[in-house]
């Protein structure tokens, strides 16, 4: 049961990260610099102290009590990762939704599942899974032949990408509806989001003692009860704050170059609903890590975790990516091309899955 509720929350948080960049849709008249900070400032400055007052009684002073090396780590891991975090918007922006997220979130898959893993094999810690684990017992095998098949995955969507994009430069009508569509540049973007968002599993590690000391309180005052389920709350603030740094600078260099400061101001845009439908994005971008911490305390933050998370964000994307008819004008091969990479994540998911129910 611990298992099954484990995929359940990783699901909801997969459902949330793969539709957060719906709402931005739906802002009009706004450069994309403007919108993404917007959602920023909720989901990385004003979201995660909420979730953690409401969720971890004194959070405040779990982190004034924290040595300054756990924070500063903390903080330079949310710094890289919000490198990747804004390179994603800018790979969904030139692959679309489903293609962009795919190969992103893939790449993000397999580093921030193995290169924890690999860390401790040098530096053992109870209770963490290294690498020589899953090479040498039959469920890290497994899990490890999940990854295997996650990057297969990722290799046939590219494969579709290459060919949507063939596809689209010989039709002037098709091609104007993906104006933004610029593959090359995109892929580019892709692997630099992939590698680096990867940072925010590397986050959790390094700030683990914040959420440990947190699960140790709840523990003491709810015994018996197993593991907290929202622990990992007062490590995102961290984390996130560090990701709201890289993102605001560039953002608002990026205001500065396009002379766009004055989207926040201008009445000749529906300004409330662009308000609300960034804070809206921003909210439910944060909405995949709270139940991300709930499902890891079910599983444990070994790579079984944080693949699931990406592949299940990584399936709804691209059924969001369908539902948009981003693959509109392109002919059945591929189409069937990019099915097929999905049917292959998806694989990979009930791999990981089954690898971890073994262990």
């Amino acid at each position: 049961m611990q298992i099954i509720f484990g995929v359940f929350f990783h699901f909801i948080g997969g459902f949330a990260s793969g539709s957060f960049y719906i709402p931005y849709k739906k802002v009009k008249g706004w450069a994309w610099e403007s919108y993404w900070i917007v959602g920023g400032i909720f989901s990385w400055f004003i979201v995660p102290p909420v979730a953690a007052y409401l969720t971890i009684p004194g959070f405040a002073d779990i982190i004034s009590h924290t040595s300054g090396s756990v924070l500063f780590w903390t903080y330079v891991m949310g710094l890289l990762w919000g490198i990747g975090g804004l390179t994603y918007g800018l790979g969904v922006r030139y692959l679309g939704v489903s293609l962009g997220s795919t190969i992103i979130l893939g790449l993000c898959s397999v580093f921030g599942a193995l290169i924890p893993s690999v860390y401790y094999d040098f530096v053992p810690k109870e209770g963490k899974d290294t690498f020589s684990m899953l090479l040498h017992t039959p469920w890290g095998q497994m899990v490890l032949l999940g990854v295997l098949l996650c990057v297969a995955g990722i290799v046939i969507c590219g494969k579709a990408g290459m060919m949507k994009e063939k596809e689209l430069s010989a039709d002037k009508t098709i091609a104007q509806e993906n104006k933004d569509y610029r593959f090359g540049l995109g892929i580019l973007v892709a692997v630099v989001s992939g590698v680096l968002s990867a940072c925010f599993n590397f986050g959790i590690e390094a700030g683990k003692s914040m959420a440990d000391t947190a699960n140790q309180i709840w523990q003491a005052a709810h015994p018996g009860q197993g593991n907290f389920l929202f622990s990992n709350n007062v490590t995102y603030i961290i984390i996130l704050w560090g990701g709201l740094t890289t993102n605001f600078i560039w953002c608002m260099i990026l205001n500065a170059r396009n002379k766009t400061f004055g989207n926040y101001t201008d009445k000749k845009t529906p300004l409330l609903k662009n308000y609300l439908f960034a804070a809206l994005a921003g909210t439910t971008w944060f909405l995949q890590f709270f139940f991300y911490g709930m499902g890891e305390s079910k599983m444990g933050n070994g790579a079984s975790s944080w693949i699931l998370h990406m592949a299940f964000i990584i399936l709804i994307a691209n059924m969001w990516g369908l539902v948009l008819k981003e693959w509109k004008g392109v002919s059945k091969k591929a189409f069937a091309t990019v099915i097929a990479g999905i049917a292959v994540i998806i694989l990979s998911v009930l791999v990981v899955g089954y690898g971890n129910s073994i262990k």
